[in-house]
């Protein structure tokens, strides 16, 4: 992995330590479905979904680099995931250059821009060293503000409505779908 980082955040690799942290913030009714799965139910099933689903090379814990100061987060300790998926692993037909990019953080941590620091962290890498072609995201209408994050860091509605059968509470749910081309191929 490439240098992940800006001035206040860096992306790490989950661990298995990370599964208290993650059962704390999972846990909370007012995160995981806005993301399209539901809260976790105790840490041993926040620690599968490390082993299981963050055991990748394209997601990653994000953590604030220095926590002084912050009463909720002990530093080093994950606030929120960021990733991305490739042909195949997607929600959303895509191009064989291109990934779908995904995230959620702690509400602690909501209106603070790290978010969207955090998007643009992971648009940098996808497009700079990944080489992708085009990013593509997806947001749940009765969740605009993971949308103005999107469109904060670049993507544009493409009018498109989807469901997203791979996640648990999305089959039923639509997503609007968004897109943000790599300037280096256009």
């Amino acid at each position: 992995m490439t240098n992940m980082e800006t001035e206040r955040i860096l992306f790490r690799p989950w661990r298995d330590d990370d599964a208290e942290t993650l059962y704390r913030y999972a846990s909370d009714p007012e995160v995981g479905p806005r993301a399209g799965w539901p809260p976790h139910k105790s840490v041993e099933e926040s620690l599968e979904i490390i082993r299981t689903i963050f055991h990748s090379d394209h997601i990653w814990a994000i953590v604030l680099k220095n926590a002084g100061g912050d009463a909720c987060v002990h530093s080093g300790e994950p606030i929120g995931c960021m990733g991305y998926m490739v042909h195949g692993e997607s929600n959303i037909n895509i191009g064989e250059n291109d990934a779908e990019v995904g995230y959620w953080v702690a509400r602690p941590y909501w209106n603070r821009g790290i978010c969207s620091e955090a998007l643009r962290l992971l648009i940098d890498y996808c497009f700079n060293v990944k080489g992708f072609h085009t990013l593509w995201a997806d947001f749940f209408p009765d969740n605009p503000a993971s949308g103005k994050v999107m469109e904060k860091c670049g993507f544009r509605d493409t009018g498109d409505i989807n469901y997203c059968s791979r996640l648990q509470l999305g089959s039923n749910r639509p997503v609007k779908i968004m897109r943000l081309d790599n300037p280096r191929q256009t």
